[in-house]
């Protein structure tokens, strides 16, 4: 009983240290593959924000396309002017009902990404391209989850909690689908609302989210074996980024604050990936 006790508590360890900030520090010699030197979020982006941007509203669209009951239940709420500047983009397009989102994220950007168990030991969940393949340099997954900043109250949740990821300015992004941390997000979610629109998408909690991208915090850390093949970038979504895309957008504010944008991470590639490869990024960052 004493053994496997041991022995199930070594392999969650090996599965949780490379989250564990003081075991990284003290191995940063023997792992110099998994570090990334960046100057400050501003400046060390490997694409502009501005093809974020183009690829989440292209992905967005096209999941709002795909749902046509959905997509004409909400905007026939939109003022005229903007009901007509959308419909005008789609007068080429087939009125479906709603297909599969990852079948959709295929069609649009030209690949897939899906949870599998990690090919690495002991690792759990992992996030590998199941179809198409990943060019370098483009919006591949999003970090989904509740953003703190760097004053508001996080303690409770981020027990036992290996998915809360650190921005360079010290906003954090608990990206738990579980226990407090999903209530926590249901909650800011349901209350993130504009009239029938919602501002967020919570689905990224359950097995199927509506947005594929969402799927960020399961990407494993690399190692000196596997290097990392993706690397994150912060967003800030703009105040133009259309209302009735806002939906899919996986993350909230913990507080209603609206003078303040909201942050998301996006992972980007850092080569071509192809089919059935498994995505690692680098949780360790050394900021200069």
């Amino acid at each position: 009983m004493k053994r496997n006790l041991l022995k199930l508590l070594g392999e969650r360890w090996k599965s949780y240290r490379h989250r564990f900030v003081p075991w990284m520090v003290l191995n940063l010699r023997r792992n110099e593959r998994t570090l990334r030197q960046v100057a400050d979020r501003t400046k060390d982006k490997p694409i502009e924000d501005g093809e974020v941007f183009q690829t989440l509203i292209r992905l967005f669209t096209a999941l709002l396309r795909s749902d046509w009951r959905n997509q004409t239940e909400q905007l026939r709420l939109l003022p005229a002017a903007s009901q007509e500047k959308y419909l005008s983009t789609q007068n080429n397009l087939t009125r479906t009902t709603k297909a599969d989102p990852c079948a959709t994220m295929l069609h649009t950007v030209g690949f897939c990404i899906e949870r599998r168990a990690s090919s690495l030991p002991s690792a759990g969940t992992g996030v590998f391209v199941t179809e198409g393949q990943v060019p370098k340099g483009v919006t591949v997954a999003m970090y989904p989850g509740t953003v703190y900043q760097a004053d508001e109250p996080i303690l409770i949740q981020s027990i036992r909690n290996p998915f809360v990821f650190r921005c360079i300015d010290g906003v954090l992004i608990d990206g738990n689908d579980k226990a407090l941390s999903k209530l926590v997000f249901r909650s800011c979610s349901g209350r993130e609302r504009f009239g029938p629109f919602r501002l967020s998408d919570h689905s990224w909690l359950t097995a199927h989210p509506e947005n594929p991208l969402a799927v960020g915090q399961y990407v494993n850390n690399c190692s000196n074996e596997k290097a990392a093949n993706v690397c994150y970038q912060e967003f800030d979504v703009p105040d133009e980024f259309p209302l009735e895309l806002r939906q899919y957008l996986p993350n909230v504010n913990y507080s209603p604050d609206m003078q303040r944008p909201l942050r998301c991470v996006v992972l980007v590639s850092l080569r071509d990936i192809d089919k059935g490869e498994e995505l690692f990024s680098n949780y360790y960052t050394i900021v200069h």
